[in-house]
């Protein structure tokens, strides 16, 4: 007799753990709002009400609870996807899509990092925030690129790292305000299609 391979549902969790789950991610939204995504674990749980050991059963690292934390903001740039898909002008929906994700990223300090970090590692907690990002910034790409407004050498790995620069630098000059959009509008620039196809540079000496 063949055995079953459907994955087994995950159990509901009882009253008190849902409680505590709900705790936990409220006091992490607040801690990484004010102090960054390095803010302390064992405050995080104590501010809950909680052990540390009940912030470990239901987030077993940092980079689960900080997945947890971002799912809504997440759910948010996949809808704006969605709605830029039809867009007019593809590389303008494209490159307003990746200031939604600066900005996303900038209200937090170190997620910028984080998601730099999450891109070359499959075994990362936040993978499941990259992909489905990385996905939708694709569909996006692949557009601009079939409209011939957008270079075809162009990758989304690429686009989201640059992306993620574009937050760090911003976090790191919080004096300057306008830049991540000055940088956004270079990107933008670099994104663009050459209708005169591209520029070889004149060999040494010519």
């Amino acid at each position: 007799m063949a055995m079953s391979t459907a994955p087994t549902p995950a159990r509901p969790m009882r009253a008190d753990a849902r409680r505590n789950y709900d705790r936990l991610l409220s006091e992490a939204r607040t801690s990484f709002a004010a102090q960054g995504t390095d803010a302390s674990l064992e405050d995080i749980a104590r501010r809950a009400g909680v052990g540390i050991g009940t912030l470990y059963r239901h987030f077993p690292n940092r980079q689960a609870l900080m997945n947890a934390v971002f799912q809504d903001a997440l759910n948010a740039l996949l809808d704006r996807s969605r709605e830029l898909a039809h867009a007019e002008q593809p590389c303008t929906a494209l490159v307003e899509w990746l200031g939604a994700i600066v900005t996303h990223a900038g209200e937090y300090r170190g997620l910028a990092q984080a998601l730099m970090s999450a891109s070359g590692d499959e075994t990362s907690e936040l993978t499941s925030c990259h992909v489905p990002l990385r996905q939708a910034g694709a569909r996006l790409l692949t557009r601009a690129q079939s409209s011939g407004s957008v270079r075809a050498d162009v990758s989304i790995d690429d686009l989201l790292q640059l992306t993620n620069a574009i937050a760090l630098a911003a976090e790191q000059t919080p004096t300057d305000p306008a830049l991540a959009n000055r940088l956004l509008r270079l990107t933008l620039r670099g994104l663009k299609a050459d209708p005169a196809g591209p520029q070889l540079s004149p060999p040494p000496g010519d």
